[in-house]
């Protein structure tokens, strides 16, 4: 029997092992000179003014909301086709999370939904780059034109772009404030939990590095509430090599991802996913549209290759949210994609072989 391959790999080199070891024998393991340089060289890769690493996705989302001074009686627009940390993160705050539909080809919020669901109480929206696909830019706008702040949702982007009024921009410079996760599945890992805030906003650069420190200031003196939100200098010295060598593995993905789209589209029980527009993808997952999923994914097991459902429930319908005011509210084209949309592997660590037997697993599916 083929050994089986895994929805995700991380990429673990010799590089990064010594990168951990040096860092750990420097004996300066939180606080230091790795986080630093972390932060300025991702937010350069951005293409962001400010940065700062921290422990998750899920802890750079609540000090994002934290930095806008988001709490108990405000609004917050997100999806319900994602990950269910956009959402609990507001439910953090003490916010409301407002759910909205996404789109039916590109699956990311739907900007015209979002905009009937903008009350007096809306403070910020949380749009999702989703699968590593940008957000339409008209989310931009919208949020410009309503004086609302825009989180970036970037935990599946790294390396995603999209034009905006004739310029390409990075994923981690297209909101208010951005945020990245490095759990071991991304694109760019840490080895172990981690995150990155970022923004362009003068404001909130001010506030970055603090808000994941206890709300201290130079002085150690807590000028606002926060807490240990903190990267360790070991994971920011491995993301620092990991992020080398992110263009290459974009690429790498990329390939895949356009392989297996042309062998997809010959399919006629499947359909691949949309690219928008003047964008770049940076394909965190590739999920493939059937409706007859469980059949899909059996099939791809039975060859021993990882797939599943990848977001069975839409986030309003989780058991945290049965008294949401919108727990009983209908979202088709949600509720579709969580019956529809089957996650197979598309990272930079394939081999020819493996990406050879995905081909043919899609070609044999009937």
């Amino acid at each position: 029997m083929p050994e089986r391959i895994p929805l995700a790999r991380p990429s673990w080199t010799d590089e990064m092992r010594q990168a951990a070891i040096e860092t750990l024998d420097s004996r300066r393991w939180v606080k230091g000179p790795q986080g630093r340089a972390f932060a300025q060289e991702f937010a350069e890769y951005c293409g962001a003014q400010y940065a700062s690493p921290c422990n998750s996705g899920s802890g750079a989302l609540i000090a994002a909301l934290r930095l806008l001074g988001i709490e108990k009686g405000d609004e917050v627009i997100v999806p319900s086709f994602t990950f269910i940390a956009t959402a609990t993160s507001v439910s953090m705050t003490g916010a409301t999370p407002v759910f909205a539909e996404v789109e039916n080809d590109f699956w990311c919020l739907d900007v015209e939904d979002v905009r009937k669901r903008i009350t007096s109480k809306t403070k910020a929206v949380i749009g999702v780059h989703l699968f590593g696909q940008c957000y339409n830019p008209d989310l931009v706008t919208l949020c410009q034109d309503r004086n609302i702040a825009l989180i970036e949702d970037a935990a599946q982007a790294h390396g995603a772009s999209v034009e905006i009024e004739g310029e390409l921009r990075m994923a981690g410079a297209l909101g208010t404030v951005s945020c990245f996760s490095f759990f071991p599945s991304k694109n760019v890992t840490v080895g172990g939990e981690g995150g990155m805030i970022t923004s362009s906003h003068e404001a909130i650069g001010a506030r970055i590095k603090s808000i994941v420190d206890h709300g201290r200031d130079g002085n150690l003196e807590s000028q606002e509430v926060g807490t240990n939100l903190r990267m360790s200098e070991v994971f920011a010295a491995i993301g620092r090599k990991q992020l080398v060598h992110l263009d290459a593995w974009l690429e790498k993905r990329r390939s895949h991802a356009t392989t297996f789209t042309q062998v997809v589209d010959a399919n006629s029980n499947l359909k691949s996913p949309a690219v928008r527009p003047e964008s770049n993808h940076a394909w965190h997952q590739f999920c493939i549209q059937t409706d007859n999923a469980e059949r899909l994914v059996e099939h791809m097991n039975a060859l021993q290759i990882d797939a599943r459902l990848i977001y069975p429930t839409p986030c309003h319908m989780h058991p945290v949210y049965a008294n949401h005011p919108q727990a009983n509210e209908t979202f088709s084209v949600t509720e579709a994609l969580c019956r529809q949309l089957v996650s197979i592997p598309v990272h930079h660590g394939l081999t020819d072989e493996e990406s050879a037997r995905i081909v043919k697993a899609i070609e044999t599916y009937f």
